[in-house]
């Protein structure tokens, strides 16, 4: 299904993007939001591709999958909710703020050792409520403490340096790096500077789809496995309470997903089925049902996501049109479901 050899990287262009989802206001389309979306069947074939799924772009946190397999594979012990805190974008609920302690607390560091950058929780309720009580922005609030704690456990345990753990030169970087490729079964096009301070790498949306396709189907007990069932069973470890990727895998029965910012997200069922979508502004508002419309047409049964239609736009307080998907993401009669 998969080859062995590793395909050129792909192409740094301007990405040659399509209309995805149409903003529908009173029966007239009011907006359009340009994307591209790739689904892939069982068997790692492209089932349907809308707009450029091969340009080299950044994936954001939904890599983070990836970069977990590529620790768990370096020798990271963490299983259940803190392996799924590993890949997670948390939303700086206690648990998550508890859970990189406790990783810290495992590899004998503190808080101090981040570097990722200090902010305030990533859950409007959450940040409300730390603000009210006066707390500062902190490395340990931020959405990706988690990873970054089990970024510095992994050095530690291979006596790597803990002070440059974010330089892409560093043996931990240069790990994940070598993962990502093969997981996704292409070269790294470029290497920039995430949001928190981590190496980001380019790839295709099509080898996003790829590589979360193979962690999902990997045989148990693999580091890939690890990741795709902590992820599964601890969906609110990997994003938060009223996040709607754990309210996604909790509807879908063995989906793994994961979103990112910029309009990015990924899922995969265990059978290989897998859908990656990237919105070219980055709007959420066209991610969740632009996502949830490729699940469908990779084949999960639309019962199984309704609650994902996007949501309403309001006129007058009432309900006056949606964010709706482009036909060609409409489901096939006669499709697997799941």
């Amino acid at each position: 299904m998969y080859s062995s050899s590793l395909a050129d990287a792909p192409l740094v262009r301007e990405p040659v993007h399509a209309p995805v989802a149409h903003l529908v206001r009173g029966g007239i389309v009011e907006g359009i939001h340009y994307g591209s979306v790739v689904v892939l069947g069982a068997d790692g074939e492209v089932q349907l591709q809308i707009g450029d799924i091969e340009a080299a772009f950044y994936p954001r946190s939904a890599i983070k999958p990836v970069q977990a397999v590529a620790m768990a594979r370096a020798g990271l012990p963490l299983d259940g909710d803190l392996l799924s805190l590993t890949a997670a974008s948390h939303s700086g609920e206690e648990r998550h703020l508890a859970g990189t302690r406790r990783i810290l607390e495992l590899a004998g560091l503190t808080e101090d050792h981040l570097r990722n950058v200090p902010d305030l929780p990533f859950d409007p309720v959450v940040r409300d409520a730390w603000v009210r009580e006066g707390r500062l922005p902190s490395r340990l609030a931020q959405n990706c403490s988690g990873k970054h704690a089990a970024m510095l456990y992994t050095c530690t345990l291979n006596g790597w340096p803990l002070e440059n753990y974010l330089d892409p030169g560093h043996p931990l970087q240069q790990a994940i790096a070598e993962i990502i490729e093969d997981l996704t079964g292409q070269r790294i096009a470029r290497v920039t500077v995430d949001g928190c301070g981590a190496p980001l790498f380019s790839i295709s949306l099509h080898g996003l789809a790829r590589a979360t396709a193979r962690i999902a189907t990997a045989a148990p007990g693999t580091p890939e496995a690890r990741v795709a069932d902590a992820m599964r069973e601890h969906a609110e470890m990997a994003s938060g309470s009223g996040r709607d990727v754990a309210a996604l895998m909790r509807a879908v029965p063995g989906l793994l997903s994961k979103d990112g910012f910029e309009g990015v997200q990924v899922a995969a069922l265990a059978d290989g089925r897998a859908v990656a979508v990237k919105i070219a502004d980055g709007a959420n508002r066209a991610r969740v049902p632009v996502a949830a419309a490729a699940l469908a047409r990779a084949g999960v049964d639309p019962e199984l996501l309704s609650e994902f239609g996007g949501e309403p736009l309001l006129g007058g307080g009432r309900e006056v049109g949606r964010v709706r998907p482009v036909r060609s993401l409409e489901p096939v009669v006669g499709s697997a479901r799941a």
